[in-house]
């Protein structure tokens, strides 16, 4: 817990200046790396420390479980003051010969003061139960540690989802200011040819219209920026009204050739998936997937819980051996009471041996508890074979929207390279005189969907590789795993 506090400390210090600070990259905005977001996401998510909460308690319960091996040792003393000491009637022959055979006496048992005190001692020899039970309790222990790593794979990968959105309603945005920015440059020049006799006032008023279309679209994109940034914030633990700036540009990301990127676009790469190849093999990914996806293992490790469980049934059929030794004090005495007596009032007893506990018959209840645990163990083992075909379909499914969405970051990398080259094209021959303004105006709006279809691309790309890092299983947990992937990115 002590490292989880420093992480937390770090990382609050690392943010201070991000949250303090306006959107945009003003000066002296310190941007938010994913790597950032998903260490505070570590530190501060409210799910894993849940999670950490659940092995806590694995982890007194395979205490608990070592209790029942050994020894069981007890003190308990006490006194007792009779206000009025019982009495009993004995005939009356005992005591005297001569006595009437029906006659009795009263006779007092017991004194004014009664001490006792005990010491016992109980060691288990035996008990086939308690070693399965102890069996139980770490095969629980290793599925709430399972339980944890879902969980904060489960984290880090909404953290990346959300870092993903909010980086794409940037680049909306991003798009549809330059694109009002153009539009604006395009009518200044309109207005003056305009006023030189050389455009109509319909090619003015087609831009203004176009102008006033693109400005409201603008403002709403402004709006999904801010909602996409607070969604972040929540995933990061943090208050949605912080301000943050964001690293990386999805419009500039390729990623076919890691060295083309900037260093922040290239950490985006590396932190967004696995190290796999650009075209990673299903057969590879599935025998991974086998031995670290979560769930997976979470299903194993429930019908290993629910195995150890019908083991501890059945052992309540073995019989039990145990070794027991008791110590007692007891004193009596009449008048004030004085402490435990004195030698003459006072007497000791000691024991010791084994003892051996035979179950025999318990209304069948025991049959019964096996029975259920065998039925809930052959569920257990169906849930796992539909869900390791359910992973099968997934990578599939993913790998194909990874190859599909790698395909169109190419055609639209050319894509936005040509119309680029025809608004450029466009625009000169306007100048010059030789062109129209709807085909300036069609350029820069073919400009503006093939920059915004190249963006979505990247982010269609980077989005499956996030999910396809999840649904093998090889999402980075810790700080020093995030670290290592941006290491072996810069190598």
């Amino acid at each position: 817990m002590s490292a989880r506090i420093g992480m937390r400390l770090a990382v609050a210090g690392l943010l201070l200046v991000a949250m303090g600070t306006p959107l945009h990259g003003q000066e002296g905005t310190e941007p938010l790396s994913l790597e950032r977001a998903i260490q505070t996401a570590l530190a501060n998510s409210y799910d894993i420390n849940a999670a950490e909460q659940g092995v806590r308690l694995a982890d007194q319960q395979v205490r608990q479980a070592w209790a029942n091996v050994l020894p069981d040792v007890s003190v308990n003393a006490s006194y007792q003051r009779n206000l009025r000491v019982q009495q009993g009637f004995l005939p009356a022959i005992i005591f005297n010969p001569n006595a009437s055979p029906d006659e009795v006496i009263p006779v007092r048992f017991g004194s004014d003061n009664t001490w006792q005190a005990g010491l016992q001692f109980t060691q288990p020899l035996f008990e086939y139960n308690v070693l399965i039970g102890l069996s139980a309790a770490g095969r629980f222990r290793s599925l709430e540690n399972e339980r944890m790593r879902g969980t904060t794979q489960g984290v880090v990968s909404a953290v990346r989802q959300a870092y993903l959105d909010a980086l794409l309603a940037e680049e909306n945005a991003r798009l549809l200011e330059n694109s009002v920015a153009r539009v604006r440059q395009t009518l200044e020049e309109t207005r003056a040819l305009n006023r030189a006799g050389l455009s109509s006032d319909y090619d003015v008023l087609r831009l203004e219209v176009e102008l006033g279309n693109l400005e409201p679209n603008l403002r709403r994109a402004e709006n999904r920026v801010a909602e996409a940034r607070r969604t972040l914030m929540i995933e990061l633990g943090l208050e949605p009204s912080g301000r943050i700036a964001l690293e990386g540009r999805l419009v500039e990301v390729n990623p076919d050739s890691i060295e083309a990127n900037s260093p922040e676009n290239r950490a985006l790469l590396a932190l967004t998936g696995m190290a796999w190849s650009t075209a990673p093999r299903f057969d590879d990914l599935y025998t991974v997937a086998l031995r670290r996806r979560s769930t997976l293992r979470q299903q194993r490790l429930n019908i290993d819980v629910e195995q150890a469980r019908m083991m501890s049934i059945k052992a309540e059929y073995v019989p039990k051996l145990s070794l027991f030794s008791n110590y007692n004090i007891l004193a009596q005495e009449n008048g004030s009471p004085t402490f435990f007596g004195d030698a003459n009032t006072r007497t000791t007893s000691a024991v010791t041996g084994i003892s051996i506990s035979v179950p025999l018959f318990q209304g069948f209840s025991r049959d019964a508890r096996v029975q259920q645990s065998h039925a809930t163990m052959e569920q257990d083992q169906a849930r796992l074979a539909r869900a390791e075909k359910e992973v099968e379909n997934e990578l599939r499914t993913t790998l194909d929207q990874l190859e599909e969405a790698l395909l169109r970051v190419r055609s639209q990398r050319r894509a936005v390279a040509q119309a680029t080259r025809g608004f450029e094209i466009a625009s000169a021959e306007y100048r010059e005189g030789v062109g129209s303004q709807l085909q300036v105006t069609d350029a820069e709006s073919a400009l503006r969907q093939s920059e915004f279809n190249y963006a979505q691309a990247v982010y269609d790309y980077l989005i499956a590789r996030v999910r396809l890092d999840a649904a093998v299983g090889t999402v980075p947990t810790a700080a020093g795993e995030l670290a290592s992937l941006t290491e072996d990115r810069e190598d």
